[in-house]
């Protein structure tokens, strides 16, 4: 193999120990300002590389192993020339000359073909900040101290714990966020938020001698993210000093955060209080659910790589975990990509698998967003560019060596391999049983709500306890019908004392039925008073517990219409209604067994379903399963009554046994649902999709 002669500009710098504790380096390409860990092996063939073009890879073999410990092959240097010459590290051949040509004179950037290799991840570098981070150096120096970590770590612990006891007010003021303004505010708060995260990165990196190339702004898959280029960490020698650079951004984002949750639980209330809770919902949120992930390459990646001190994580692990899966399942004796302790090779085969399934499932999402953000023509296939590169590519790669591999696969792993994939066949189009989960409120089956029926004042009040059936609850007296009881029955007494004159008066006859008529308005005057005075006595429609009384009624005081007095219950029989999702309302039936999970409490409740409603609810029928009250279920935010977001049913069922607490509750439920297939509802879930999405 003829070796290249290395590229003149091209720079080596020690870079601390391996964990073996071998030494290595990092060559520099500064035209890319990319670094290559190189080991000693790659080091002795550097120091015996060629000046120019010659066949001397055996050459080199020999002399490391005659003048070193370590024994070499020409294999192993014709690899390294391999490398460098696919990293163009090395002086370009005639062909690579003509390569390098050719792509100088593409058209680039104003071509279709490069917006479609490049759309999903495009910097753009704005500003080379060496002299403001060097001036800035002074001013933020006494952040390095442990005075200032103590500081805001005390303050960041003492915000929290004054959040938590206002957390009530804390979560519905992040609900605002949700409206015009509030998403305003919060994508300021993420401009700012994430200027300091890198100017943390920057001015750490700067106060170890890195130098930051530059910074700008990233486009991953259209959407902004600001960076800054710290590659040149890797001229440390210290693993340490790269964790301190790549765990600053985060650390001064938390730092953010925390100080701002202390700010929002000291302010009043008003637009500085309402900034501060923007600031630390971003910190909190973006930080720990998104930069602190060691699955995706951004700041907890590089974190957990310098913690290890293990560059090319995650490639290295998908090589241990590829040559696992050959292994264990073609049977194939392929030789791990490098000698490691038997606990740090399944660590990284762990590793490799819960990172494939987190970036499918990213991907995945990606692959939606994009199709949802353009038009429907450019959606589509900007969709399945997504998932051809992102899914299908890098698992066909993998299906390619097993394919071209198959010949060394055993007859009885094959036949296995046969079993194992009938068997996943028939696990998915076996219909299965499957819970459907639900959420809602449950209660005594009868209530009888006692209210004032009349305005009056309290003449008795029955004492909360158990009680029989037509027991009295609450006696009324009204004087304004007591004065309307007597003048009708005044006017009855009148009236038929004139009827009875004009009947012995024989002059008196023509004015009879008028009298007459008169005394039946006032007899039907009677009866009606008398019938509402009956209603001033309120009795007990069951047997049950009078209960929930409110203790400022006594005797004596007065009522009003819309006064609620006390609640009977029966504690024998309860229902509850929950809602299900429109997507799971069609697998519950009548008669299905289910459990309720009571909110706080120990221990479920077996129930069956009763009914099922055919329209979807307009309305909660409950306000304490509203979100905006604790409940689960989200609602409109300008409706003054609890209308769902999303499309639920109500499902009523009946409890096989009364709730320990004795009054209504929240919980979850868990109905078993009909039988389905999961091929099958795949299958009719992309014919929907398909059907849908086929209009232009």
């Amino acid at each position: 193999m003829t070796l290249q002669p290395l590229r003149e500009d091209l720079r080596l710098h020690e870079s601390g120990v391996d964990r073996d504790g071998a030494p290595m380096w990092a060559i520099q390409d500064p035209v890319t300002n990319r670094f290559y860990r190189i080991g000693w092996l790659e080091y002795e063939c550097l120091l015996r590389w060629p000046g120019k073009p010659a066949p001397c890879a055996a050459a080199i073999a020999g002399d490391i192993d005659a003048h070193t410990p370590m024994a070499v092959d020409t294999a192993q240097v014709e690899a390294f020339a391999l490398f460098l010459e696919q990293h163009q590290l090395v002086r370009p051949s005639a062909q690579g000359m003509a390569r390098l040509q050719g792509q100088a004179n593409e058209p680039g950037w104003r071509h279709w073909r490069w917006w479609l290799h490049h759309y999903l991840f495009i910097r753009i570098p704005l500003v080379r900040p060496d002299r403001l981070l060097a001036r800035l150096q002074p001013l933020v120096a006494p952040l390095f101290s442990l005075t200032t970590c103590v500081v805001i770590l005390v303050a960041s612990l003492l915000g929290l714990i004054l959040v938590a006891r206002q957390w009530d007010t804390f979560t519905h003021s992040v609900m605002d966020l949700l409206t015009p303004s509030g998403i305003a505010g919060f994508l300021i708060a993420l401009v700012i938020s994430k200027t300091f995260h890198e100017l943390g990165h920057a001015l750490v990196a700067t106060r170890l001698g890195v130098r930051v190339a530059h910074m700008g702004v990233a486009f991953i898959v259209m959407w902004p993210m600001l960076y800054t280029d710290t590659g040149e960490s890797w001229r440390l020698r210290s693993h340490r000093q790269r964790l301190a650079i790549s765990a600053a951004g985060v650390t001064v984002e938390i730092a953010l955060a925390g100080l701002a949750t202390l700010a929002w639980a000291l302010l009043d209330d008003g637009l500085l209080r309402q900034a501060m809770l923007y600031l630390a919902t971003t910190g909190w949120i973006l930080s720990l659910a998104l930069n602190v992930s060691p699955f995706m390459r951004f700041d907890g990646y590089f974190i957990l790589s310098d913690i290890l001190d293990f560059p090319n994580l995650h490639e290295r692990a998908g090589a241990m975990a590829r040559v696992w899966l050959r292994r264990h399942l073609l049977g194939l004796a392929d030789a791990d990509p490098e000698p490691l302790p038997p606990r740090m090779r399944r660590a990284l085969v762990a590793f490799a698998f819960v990172t494939w399934a987190y970036r499918l499932v990213v991907f995945l999402a990606i692959a939606w967003a994009v199709y949802a953000f353009f038009f429907k023509v450019l959606g589509i296939f900007m969709l399945g560019v997504e998932l051809a590169w992102f899914i299908v590519r890098p698992a066909w790669s993998e299906i390619a060596v097993w394919k071209r591999r198959w010949s060394e696969v055993r007859p009885e792993r094959r036949r296995w391999l046969g079993g194992v994939l009938l068997g996943i066949v028939l696990l998915l189009a076996i219909p299965w049983r499957f819970d459907v989960k639900a959420y809602g409120m449950a209660q005594p089956e009868r209530q009888q709500v006692v209210y004032g029926p009349l305005a009056g004042r309290v003449l008795s009040l029955h004492g909360v306890g158990d009680v029989r059936q037509g027991t009295v609850l609450l006696q009324l007296a009204a004087p304004e019908l007591e004065a309307r009881a007597n003048r009708s029955g005044a006017s009855v007494q009148a009236l038929n004392q004139r009827l009875s004159g004009l009947i012995a008066d024989d002059e008196g006859l023509d004015r009879q039925a008028a009298t007459r008529e008169q005394l039946q308005e006032q007899l039907a005057e009677s009866r009606a008073v008398h019938a509402e005075a009956g209603r001033l006595q309120v009795e007990a429609a069951f047997d049950g517990i009078w209960r929930d009384v409110d203790p400022v009624i006594r005797p004596g005081v007065w009522l009003s219409m819309r006064d609620p007095v006390g609640v009977l219950v029966d504690p024998r029989q309860w229902i509850a209604d929950v809602y299900v999702e429109q997507r799971s309302v069609h697998r519950v039936e009548v008669g299905a067994h289910a459990t309720f999970y009571p909110q706080g409490q120990v221990g479920a409740v077996r129930a069956e379903v009763l009914a099922i409603d055919s329209t979807r609810s307009l309305r909660l029928t409950h306000a304490m399963l509203d979100a905006r009250h604790g409940g689960k279920i989200a609602t409109q935010a300008n409706e003054r009554d609890p209308v769902p977001v999303d499309a639920v049913y109500r499902v009523r069922l009946r409890l096989m046994e009364p709730i320990s607490a004795g009054h209504e509750v929240r919980g979850s439920v868990q109905i078993d649902g009909a039988r389905k297939s999961l091929a099958w509802e795949a299958t009719k879930s992309a014919i929907a999709v398909l059907i849908r999405e086929s209009g232009f």
